[in-house]
Protein backbone atom coordinates (compact mmCIF):
# COMPACT_ATOMS: atom_id res chain seq x y z
CA UNK A 1 0.00 0.00 0.00
CA UNK A 2 1.32 3.27 -1.14
CA UNK A 3 2.64 5.88 1.50
CA UNK A 4 1.78 3.53 4.62
CA UNK A 5 2.77 5.43 7.73
CA UNK A 6 5.74 4.86 9.48
CA UNK A 7 7.19 6.51 12.67
CA UNK A 8 9.83 7.89 11.53
CA UNK A 9 7.80 10.74 9.61
CA UNK A 10 7.33 12.17 13.43
CA UNK A 11 10.79 12.96 13.53
CA UNK A 12 12.12 16.46 13.34
CA UNK A 13 14.72 17.24 10.87
CA UNK A 14 14.79 21.18 10.99
CA UNK A 15 12.67 24.00 12.21
CA UNK A 16 11.14 27.59 10.08
CA UNK A 17 11.29 30.48 11.94
CA UNK A 18 8.83 33.32 11.18
CA UNK A 19 7.60 36.58 13.10
CA UNK A 20 4.44 36.37 15.12
CA UNK A 21 0.60 37.92 13.75
CA UNK A 22 -2.13 39.33 15.21
CA UNK A 23 0.49 40.69 17.85
CA UNK A 24 1.15 37.20 19.11
CA UNK A 25 4.90 35.80 19.68
CA UNK A 26 7.32 34.26 17.08
CA UNK A 27 6.97 30.60 16.21
CA UNK A 28 9.11 28.15 15.30
CA UNK A 29 7.04 25.38 12.68
CA UNK A 30 9.37 22.33 13.24
CA UNK A 31 10.21 20.37 9.70
CA UNK A 32 9.17 16.90 10.16
CA UNK A 33 10.42 13.76 8.08
CA UNK A 34 7.30 13.74 6.12
CA UNK A 35 6.58 11.63 3.07
CA UNK A 36 5.82 14.93 0.87
CA UNK A 37 6.22 18.43 2.22
CA UNK A 38 3.16 20.16 3.64
CA UNK A 39 2.72 22.46 0.68
CA UNK A 40 2.65 19.60 -1.59
CA UNK A 41 -0.28 17.97 0.89
CA UNK A 42 -1.90 21.37 1.27
CA UNK A 43 -2.25 21.97 -2.36
CA UNK A 44 -3.26 18.10 -2.72
CA UNK A 45 -6.22 19.52 -0.03
CA UNK A 46 -7.59 22.17 -1.75
CA UNK A 47 -7.69 20.54 -5.41
CA UNK A 48 -9.32 17.28 -3.38
CA UNK A 49 -6.37 15.10 -4.83
CA UNK A 50 -5.45 12.43 -2.45
CA UNK A 51 -3.81 14.44 0.37
CA UNK A 52 -1.47 12.35 2.81
CA UNK A 53 -2.90 13.50 6.19
CA UNK A 54 -4.98 15.75 7.83
CA UNK A 55 -2.98 19.44 8.04
CA UNK A 56 -2.77 21.64 11.07
CA UNK A 57 -2.25 24.63 9.70
CA UNK A 58 -0.26 26.04 12.76
CA UNK A 59 2.42 23.67 11.86
CA UNK A 60 1.82 23.15 7.83
CA UNK A 61 0.85 26.77 6.31
CA UNK A 62 3.58 30.32 6.97
CA UNK A 63 0.38 32.10 7.99
CA UNK A 64 2.14 36.27 7.56
CA UNK A 65 0.65 39.07 8.41
CA UNK A 66 3.19 41.48 7.94
CA UNK A 67 4.00 44.71 9.92
CA UNK A 68 5.00 46.48 7.73
CA UNK A 69 2.03 47.36 6.30
CA UNK A 70 0.21 49.68 8.52
CA UNK A 71 -2.93 47.76 8.54
CA UNK A 72 -1.20 44.77 10.60
CA UNK A 73 0.31 46.56 13.32
CA UNK A 74 -2.73 48.97 14.17
CA UNK A 75 -5.08 46.15 14.82
CA UNK A 76 -2.20 44.55 16.68
CA UNK A 77 -0.72 46.84 18.79
CA UNK A 78 -2.83 49.92 17.92
CA UNK A 79 -2.12 53.26 15.90
CA UNK A 80 -2.86 54.27 12.96
CA UNK A 81 -3.74 52.27 10.17
CA UNK A 82 -3.58 52.35 6.30
CA UNK A 83 -6.71 54.62 5.56
CA UNK A 84 -6.19 57.21 8.96
CA UNK A 85 -7.92 55.81 11.32
CA UNK A 86 -6.70 55.40 14.86
CA UNK A 87 -7.03 51.90 16.53
CA UNK A 88 -7.01 51.54 20.40
CA UNK A 89 -5.18 48.22 21.84
CA UNK A 90 -7.75 46.55 24.45
CA UNK A 91 -5.26 44.72 26.57
CA UNK A 92 -8.06 42.49 28.21
CA UNK A 93 -8.81 41.27 24.54
CA UNK A 94 -5.26 41.51 23.63
CA UNK A 95 -6.28 43.28 20.30
CA UNK A 96 -7.19 46.51 19.06
CA UNK A 97 -10.43 47.97 18.35
CA UNK A 98 -11.10 51.79 16.67
CA UNK A 99 -10.51 54.60 19.05
CA UNK A 100 -13.85 55.68 20.23
CA UNK A 101 -14.96 58.45 19.00
CA UNK A 102 -13.20 58.20 15.75
CA UNK A 103 -14.52 58.75 12.10
CA UNK A 104 -12.13 58.85 9.51
CA UNK A 105 -14.98 60.24 6.53
CA UNK A 106 -17.66 62.67 7.49
CA UNK A 107 -20.10 60.92 5.07
CA UNK A 108 -19.26 57.55 2.53
CA UNK A 109 -21.00 60.30 -0.03
CA UNK A 110 -17.39 62.05 0.41
CA UNK A 111 -15.02 59.01 0.00
CA UNK A 112 -13.42 60.71 -3.44
CA UNK A 113 -12.45 64.05 -1.43
CA UNK A 114 -11.55 63.21 1.93
CA UNK A 115 -9.88 59.78 1.49
CA UNK A 116 -6.35 59.15 0.05
CA UNK A 117 -5.32 55.75 -0.95
CA UNK A 118 -2.18 54.63 0.22
CA UNK A 119 0.74 54.32 -2.21
CA UNK A 120 1.74 50.35 -2.28
CA UNK A 121 4.87 51.46 -4.22
CA UNK A 122 6.25 53.44 -1.76
CA UNK A 123 6.81 50.23 0.58
CA UNK A 124 10.06 47.83 -0.02
CA UNK A 125 8.88 45.10 -0.01
CA UNK A 126 11.17 43.13 -1.49
CA UNK A 127 13.25 44.14 1.86
CA UNK A 128 10.76 43.22 3.79
CA UNK A 129 10.47 39.82 2.70
CA UNK A 130 13.83 39.24 2.42
CA UNK A 131 15.01 40.71 5.76
CA UNK A 132 11.71 39.47 7.82
CA UNK A 133 10.94 36.39 6.92
CA UNK A 134 14.12 35.04 4.84
CA UNK A 135 13.93 31.33 5.06
CA UNK A 136 10.84 31.14 6.87
CA UNK A 137 9.41 31.87 3.66
CA UNK A 138 9.83 27.54 2.62
CA UNK A 139 8.78 26.57 -0.51
CA UNK A 140 8.17 23.80 1.09
CA UNK A 141 5.55 25.14 3.63
CA UNK A 142 2.11 26.69 2.36
CA UNK A 143 1.82 30.41 2.61
CA UNK A 144 -0.84 32.19 3.57
CA UNK A 145 -0.69 35.96 3.30
CA UNK A 146 -3.20 37.71 5.90
CA UNK A 147 -5.39 40.99 4.19
CA UNK A 148 -7.28 42.47 7.15
CA UNK A 149 -10.58 45.13 7.01
CA UNK A 150 -12.21 43.47 3.83
CA UNK A 151 -14.83 45.73 1.94
CA UNK A 152 -17.60 45.61 4.54
CA UNK A 153 -15.17 45.97 7.58
CA UNK A 154 -13.36 49.09 5.91
CA UNK A 155 -16.66 50.57 5.82
CA UNK A 156 -17.80 50.69 8.98
CA UNK A 157 -14.22 51.20 10.22
CA UNK A 158 -14.22 54.66 8.53
CA UNK A 159 -17.48 55.50 9.18
CA UNK A 160 -19.50 53.84 12.04
CA UNK A 161 -21.37 50.28 11.59
CA UNK A 162 -24.28 52.50 11.44
CA UNK A 163 -23.83 54.49 8.71
CA UNK A 164 -22.58 51.79 7.19
CA UNK A 165 -25.91 50.05 7.38
CA UNK A 166 -27.62 52.78 6.33
CA UNK A 167 -25.00 52.89 3.16
CA UNK A 168 -25.86 49.14 2.27
CA UNK A 169 -29.21 50.36 2.13
CA UNK A 170 -29.55 53.85 0.97
CA UNK A 171 -26.17 54.46 -1.37
CA UNK A 172 -25.89 51.51 -3.13
CA UNK A 173 -24.50 53.48 -6.23
CA UNK A 174 -21.83 55.68 -3.47
CA UNK A 175 -20.88 52.30 -2.37
CA UNK A 176 -20.33 50.56 -5.40
CA UNK A 177 -17.79 53.42 -6.82
CA UNK A 178 -16.12 53.07 -3.52
CA UNK A 179 -15.55 49.75 -3.63
CA UNK A 180 -14.92 49.72 -7.08
CA UNK A 181 -11.60 51.85 -6.04
CA UNK A 182 -11.25 50.26 -2.83
CA UNK A 183 -11.01 46.36 -4.68
CA UNK A 184 -8.66 47.70 -7.19
CA UNK A 185 -6.35 48.73 -4.64
CA UNK A 186 -6.61 45.08 -2.68
CA UNK A 187 -6.19 43.08 -6.22
CA UNK A 188 -2.70 45.51 -6.18
CA UNK A 189 -1.96 44.03 -2.80
CA UNK A 190 -2.43 40.86 -3.39
CA UNK A 191 0.15 40.91 -6.79
CA UNK A 192 1.85 42.46 -4.27
CA UNK A 193 1.60 38.96 -1.60
CA UNK A 194 2.47 36.59 -4.27
CA UNK A 195 5.65 38.57 -6.02
CA UNK A 196 7.08 39.12 -3.00
CA UNK A 197 5.62 36.87 -0.60
CA UNK A 198 5.02 33.77 -2.95
CA UNK A 199 2.01 33.09 -1.37
CA UNK A 200 -0.58 30.11 -1.79
CA UNK A 201 -3.65 31.26 -0.48
CA UNK A 202 -4.80 34.68 0.83
CA UNK A 203 -6.34 34.64 3.99
CA UNK A 204 -9.32 37.70 3.60
CA UNK A 205 -10.74 39.12 6.62
CA UNK A 206 -14.36 40.56 5.99
CA UNK A 207 -16.30 40.09 9.61
CA UNK A 208 -20.36 39.78 8.30
CA UNK A 209 -22.47 38.85 11.39
CA UNK A 210 -23.42 39.26 15.31
CA UNK A 211 -23.56 35.90 17.44
CA UNK A 212 -27.25 35.20 16.39
CA UNK A 213 -27.47 36.59 13.07
CA UNK A 214 -25.73 37.81 9.81
CA UNK A 215 -25.59 41.48 9.07
CA UNK A 216 -27.42 41.35 6.38
CA UNK A 217 -29.47 39.90 4.05
CA UNK A 218 -28.53 37.55 0.86
CA UNK A 219 -30.16 39.50 -1.63
CA UNK A 220 -28.11 42.77 -0.48
CA UNK A 221 -24.50 40.64 -0.17
CA UNK A 222 -25.44 39.37 -3.96
CA UNK A 223 -26.38 42.72 -4.94
CA UNK A 224 -23.84 44.69 -3.55
CA UNK A 225 -20.91 42.89 -2.15
CA UNK A 226 -21.13 39.86 -4.57
CA UNK A 227 -19.11 41.68 -7.69
CA UNK A 228 -16.92 42.96 -5.83
CA UNK A 229 -15.26 39.64 -3.96
CA UNK A 230 -15.79 37.83 -7.23
CA UNK A 231 -13.20 40.16 -8.60
CA UNK A 232 -11.02 39.80 -5.20
CA UNK A 233 -10.96 35.88 -6.02
CA UNK A 234 -10.40 36.02 -9.70
CA UNK A 235 -8.01 38.55 -9.07
CA UNK A 236 -6.10 35.71 -6.73
CA UNK A 237 -6.93 32.52 -8.93
CA UNK A 238 -5.69 34.46 -11.51
CA UNK A 239 -1.89 34.80 -10.25
CA UNK A 240 -1.96 30.87 -9.68
CA UNK A 241 -2.95 31.35 -5.38
CA UNK A 242 -6.31 29.91 -3.21
CA UNK A 243 -8.38 33.09 -1.13
CA UNK A 244 -10.18 31.95 2.11
CA UNK A 245 -12.99 34.25 3.91
CA UNK A 246 -12.53 34.63 7.45
CA UNK A 247 -15.84 35.77 8.27
CA UNK A 248 -16.73 35.48 11.80
CA UNK A 249 -20.36 35.73 13.40
CA UNK A 250 -23.34 33.83 12.35
CA UNK A 251 -23.27 33.77 8.85
CA UNK A 252 -24.28 30.48 7.63
CA UNK A 253 -26.90 32.00 5.38
CA UNK A 254 -24.13 33.32 3.58
CA UNK A 255 -22.50 29.94 2.58
CA UNK A 256 -23.71 29.83 -0.73
CA UNK A 257 -23.00 33.33 -1.54
CA UNK A 258 -18.86 32.75 -0.45
CA UNK A 259 -19.49 29.89 -3.06
CA UNK A 260 -20.89 31.63 -5.91
CA UNK A 261 -17.96 34.98 -4.84
CA UNK A 262 -15.33 32.72 -5.75
CA UNK A 263 -13.74 31.39 -2.25
CA UNK A 264 -12.28 28.61 -2.11
CA UNK A 265 -12.48 27.77 2.17
CA UNK A 266 -14.06 30.04 5.09
CA UNK A 267 -12.85 30.53 8.21
CA UNK A 268 -15.90 31.71 10.61
CA UNK A 269 -16.71 31.14 13.82
CA UNK A 270 -17.27 27.80 15.63
CA UNK A 271 -19.18 29.18 18.14
CA UNK A 272 -21.89 31.06 16.25
CA UNK A 273 -22.45 28.05 13.54
CA UNK A 274 -23.27 24.45 12.92
CA UNK A 275 -20.08 24.03 11.71
CA UNK A 276 -21.05 20.29 11.07
CA UNK A 277 -24.45 21.03 8.84
CA UNK A 278 -22.64 23.33 7.02
CA UNK A 279 -19.78 21.12 6.49
CA UNK A 280 -22.98 18.81 4.92
CA UNK A 281 -24.53 21.06 2.94
CA UNK A 282 -21.64 23.10 1.29
CA UNK A 283 -18.31 20.66 2.30
CA UNK A 284 -17.95 19.60 -1.40
CA UNK A 285 -18.00 23.38 -2.31
CA UNK A 286 -15.77 25.22 0.23
CA UNK A 287 -13.53 24.16 2.51
CA UNK A 288 -13.59 25.14 6.04
CA UNK A 289 -10.80 26.32 8.54
CA UNK A 290 -10.98 26.92 11.88
CA UNK A 291 -8.75 26.45 15.31
CA UNK A 292 -9.04 24.15 17.33
CA UNK A 293 -8.57 24.79 21.32
CA UNK A 294 -7.98 22.00 23.35
CA UNK A 295 -8.40 22.96 26.80
CA UNK A 296 -5.82 22.60 29.74
CA UNK A 297 -8.58 20.94 32.18
CA UNK A 298 -9.02 17.90 30.09
CA UNK A 299 -6.91 14.70 30.27
CA UNK A 300 -4.53 13.49 27.60
CA UNK A 301 -7.19 10.69 26.76
CA UNK A 302 -10.12 13.16 25.93
CA UNK A 303 -7.69 15.61 24.02
CA UNK A 304 -7.45 12.28 21.47
CA UNK A 305 -10.87 11.87 21.79
CA UNK A 306 -10.99 15.09 20.27
CA UNK A 307 -8.67 15.28 17.21
CA UNK A 308 -9.89 11.72 16.18
CA UNK A 309 -13.26 13.18 16.34
CA UNK A 310 -12.15 15.65 13.50
CA UNK A 311 -10.56 13.31 11.44
CA UNK A 312 -13.59 11.12 12.20
CA UNK A 313 -16.23 13.85 11.68
CA UNK A 314 -16.53 17.12 10.12
CA UNK A 315 -12.95 16.04 8.68
CA UNK A 316 -14.07 12.72 7.08
CA UNK A 317 -14.60 14.12 3.46
CA UNK A 318 -11.34 15.78 3.31
CA UNK A 319 -12.40 19.22 3.49
CA UNK A 320 -11.39 20.11 7.17
CA UNK A 321 -8.43 22.28 8.04
CA UNK A 322 -7.75 23.10 11.93
CA UNK A 323 -5.26 24.85 13.51
CA UNK A 324 -4.80 22.97 16.55
CA UNK A 325 -3.97 25.22 19.63
CA UNK A 326 -3.14 22.91 22.50
CA UNK A 327 -3.84 24.74 25.75
CA UNK A 328 -1.30 23.55 28.85
CA UNK A 329 1.32 21.20 29.34
CA UNK A 330 0.50 17.72 27.77
CA UNK A 331 2.08 14.69 28.25
CA UNK A 332 1.38 13.74 24.70
CA UNK A 333 1.71 15.36 21.47
CA UNK A 334 -1.63 16.44 20.69
CA UNK A 335 -0.20 17.77 17.23
CA UNK A 336 1.81 14.11 16.19
CA UNK A 337 -1.62 12.12 17.27
CA UNK A 338 -3.71 14.23 14.59
CA UNK A 339 -0.66 13.62 11.79
CA UNK A 340 -0.63 9.54 13.21
CA UNK A 341 -4.36 9.53 12.98
CA UNK A 342 -5.12 10.96 9.72
CA UNK A 343 -2.05 9.34 8.33
CA UNK A 344 -3.50 5.71 9.21
CA UNK A 345 -6.64 6.82 8.22
CA UNK A 346 -6.13 8.28 5.00
CA UNK A 347 -3.96 5.56 3.85
CA UNK A 348 -5.91 2.65 4.68
CA UNK A 349 -4.37 1.50 7.55
CA UNK A 350 -6.91 2.13 9.66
Amino acid sequence: MAYEFQEKELEVIGEYRLPGIYGGPNKVIPKFNRPITPRENLIRYFEGDNPLWMPDMRRDCATICPYIMPDSYARAFGGIDWFGIEWQYEPTVRAAMVKPGTRRLSDIKNWETELQFPDLNAIDWEKDARETYGEGLSPELFTSFVILNGIFERTADLTSFEDAFCALLEEPETLTAFYDRLVEWIIELIGIAKRYYHADMILFHDDMGSQKAPFFSSELFREILMPQYQKITKAAHDLGMYISLHSCGNVGIHMQNFIDSGFDAWEGQDSANDKQALMDAYGDRILQMNMTQIPPEISDEEAIEIVHGLVDGIGKTRRFLPSLMVLGQRNISVENELYRYSRMKYSGML
